[in-house]
């Protein structure tokens, strides 16, 4: 793992948005599904997945989910089930409610919360299956309140078996019981516009491979997306009282995600920095995803030597990274410091898989430095808000002039007129229509 000081370390990360020719192969996969409907989602689950499959084989079974308990061990279901308390707890806290406020002269404004009707969520099944995700997507969404939760994942997630059970345990636990095995781009844009046996839905959300980003790139404005995520990224903040191994294992937990992930150490510290570089070198000789960690740490991963730990902070905040652990000896007193950060791990036993899996809070973040000006998913992402506004006629008559004003400031007569043949009518207005 290299070891660079900030000015010679370029802080811009590439964002990917494909090759040309994968942006129009997802074009192409979009507008057939669009026109063909089932028959083009099967056509490509056989070409790319390579299993064949009827319209009838598309949903899993009731039956298929409970024989998935079979084959996962029971530590696991009590694992998921202890993390997902914990998930439902921490979004509880962020369920908005409706309000009115009433003003002395009878108006009324307000806001209602309503929760989306359909939410589609996407499970990947490439690299690694990931039950986790189906939690960190699933509860804030029916803590929200939607009534209607899909799932999508490729049909072989778990090889030959078929869909991965741990994923099937996972989506039962959370109380998903829609589930069609489909996957790619071809699943995006079923889930957006609906074919013979899906129904279209209001969002799609979910992390998958470039075709499944680039597919909901597509689809956004027909539905809702969570975002376009890049590949994980962690960053930590340590000075020199960190423990070697835990930061090189830190690292290595995000590069062994993907071969494009990116692992950085910031530190004041030069023995620090030497000691982790030798540390994630002796710790990937033990790793079983040697190969994709190795890619990672070589080609986006960096040990940053900074002079002082307000550089550190500066380059923390120019990162925006999607995980940020900060292993100081006072963590809390640098929180405020920290301005973009998609999640923040503080301490040495606040390790970043502590989020990932069990803490509560969502591990759906931001990547790419989006931190700047996006968050993670939350309960807010499965909602929508419309105002109220109630005026009446004393307020009308007090505040109509005014609004006249701005629309004919604006050079829309008819939006004045909307207020003043309302005022002519209870004798407070005067002006004339054409008089501007």
């Amino acid at each position: 793992m290299k070891v660079v000081s900030s000015k010679d370390f370029k802080l811009e990360r590439e964002v990917e948005y494909g090759t040309p020719e994968q942006n129009q192969a997802v074009k192409e996969i979009v507008a057939a599904i669009k026109k063909e409907g089932d028959t083009a989602l099967l056509r490509y689950t056989e070409q790319f997945d390579r299993v064949t499959l009827t319209p009838n084989q598309l949903r899993v079974t009731p039956e298929e989910l409970q024989a998935a308990y079979g084959r996962v061990e029971e530590s696991f279901v009590s694992a998921i089930q202890a993390a997902a308390a914990n998930i439902r707890a921490f979004h509880a806290r962020q369920k908005r409610n409706s309000w009115m406020d009433l003003q002395p002269d009878g108006t009324i404004l307000g806001q209602i919360i309503r929760p989306l009707k359909r939410v589609g969520v996407y499970v990947p099944g490439g690299k690694a299956a990931y039950p986790s995700s189906v939690l960190m997507n699933v509860i804030p969404a029916q803590i929200a309140g939607v009534p209607e939760i899909v799932m999508v994942t490729p049909p072989s997630t778990g090889g030959k078996e078929g869909i991965d059970p741990y994923i099937l345990v996972a989506a039962a636990e959370a109380g998903v019981n829609e589930i069609y095995r489909v996957g790619g781009a071809q699943a995006v844009a079923a889930l957006a516009f609906g074919t013979e046996s899906i129904a279209p839905v209001d969002k799609i959300c979910g992390p998958g491979n470039i075709y499944v980003a680039l597919a909901k790139r597509e689809v956004y404005g027909a539905v809702d997306i969570d975002s376009i995520a890049g590949p994980s990224e962690i960053v930590v903040l340590a000075d020199e009282t960190a423990e070697p191994a835990y930061v090189a294992a830190d690292l290595l937990s995000q590069a062994e995600h993907d071969e494009m992930a990116s692992a950085i150490l910031v530190t004041p510290s030069q023995s620090l920095a030497d000691s982790v570089a030798a540390e994630v070198e002796r710790q990937l000789q033990e790793l079983p995803r040697q190969a994709i960690a190795r890619s990672s740490v070589e080609n986006y991963g960096a040990i940053i030597v900074v002079e002082s730990m307000e550089e550190g902070i500066s380059v923390v905040n120019r990162l925006a990274p999607e995980h940020l652990e900060i292993v100081v000896e006072d963590p809390m007193g640098l929180v405020g410091s920290i301005e973009n950060a998609g999640a923040i791990f503080l301490g040495a036993y606040s390790s970043e898989p502590v989020g990932d899996y069990f803490a509560g809070p969502n591990h759906i973040i931001p990547t790419n430095g989006t931190a700047r000006f996006s968050s993670p998913v939350d309960v807010d992402d499965f909602i929508k808000k419309s105002s109220l506004i109630y005026y009446s006629k004393e307020a009308l008559l007090r505040d109509g002039k005014t609004i006249i004003e701005l629309a004919r400031r604006e050079g829309l007569e008819g939006h004045a007129r909307a207020i003043e043949i309302r005022l002519k009518n209870e004798g407070k207005g005067g002006d004339g229509y054409g008089e501007q």
